[in-house]
């Protein structure tokens, strides 16, 4: 569901639980083995958080290899973040019985994020931290569809800028810091780093898609000449 919400020039692969889980029966054998380096990460970490760390991963290196990329740890940074091989750019996420990873050559795509949610209510209390005041009121009108849930897909939106944004400054962002407008027809969002030095990573086009009680975001930035 996830690639048909990223440009041509991303390959996504995805593994989800239940009916409509999909089984990539076109996956090699060595992607199923967590690297030893992979597995010091996670020796100290609780099942669940286990078991995403290696599903992510797993869908990472069968869209590497569809790169011509061989099996490598994928690490996560001092921030978190995975670390890609040399020339790639690339996003991971996860939520309860979903799992994604998106890459890309680096000549085609300066960046990309993905982000995926369960579609329901964000708790109580959170959607004024996520929001500014003007994106609240602009959520009524992308609300008024009843078909999910406009916070939710809000949130998400920004996550997805946030892991678009990071690998190229290396620095954080607030919510505040983001902007975010909803097409809630074209299903598209147009994003803006606020902050005063976000200078060419400014702006961010995105897609989302709603289903199979998810809802899933992407943003990109192409690349420059």
């Amino acid at each position: 569901m996830i690639e048909t919400i990223l440009p041509a020039a991303a390959i996504a692969v995805e593994e989800c639980d239940g009916p409509g889980g999909r089984s990539h029966p076109d996956h090699a054998a060595e992607d199923e083995t967590p690297f030893p380096e992979e597995e010091a990460v996670i020796r100290d970490a609780v099942p669940k958080r286990r078991d995403e760390f290696r599903a992510v991963r797993r869908c990472a290196r069968r869209a590497l290899a569809r790169l011509g990329h061989a099996p490598a740890p994928l690490l996560p940074g001092p921030a978190g973040a995975p670390t890609w091989p040399a020339g790639v750019v690339g996003s991971m996420t996860h939520c309860a019985g979903y799992g994604a990873a998106a890459v890309a050559e680096r000549s085609q795509l300066s960046t990309l994020g993905i982000d995926a949610e369960a579609d329901e209510p964000l708790p109580d209390g959170v959607l004024h931290l996520v929001a500014r005041p003007d994106e609240i009121t602009h959520l009524s009108a992308v609300a008024s569809a009843g078909t999910f849930h406009a916070d939710r897909l809000l949130f998400s939106a920004k996550e997805s800028v946030y892991k678009a944004w990071y690998p190229l400054t290396q620095r954080w962002l607030d919510f505040d810091d983001v902007s975010v407008t909803i097409d809630r027809d074209g299903r598209r969002f147009d994003a803006v780093v606020l902050t005063p030095s976000a200078g060419p990573f400014r702006r961010y086009a995105g897609a989302w898609t709603v289903g199979s009680g998810l809802i899933l975001t992407a943003c990109v930035l192409a690349a420059t000449a």
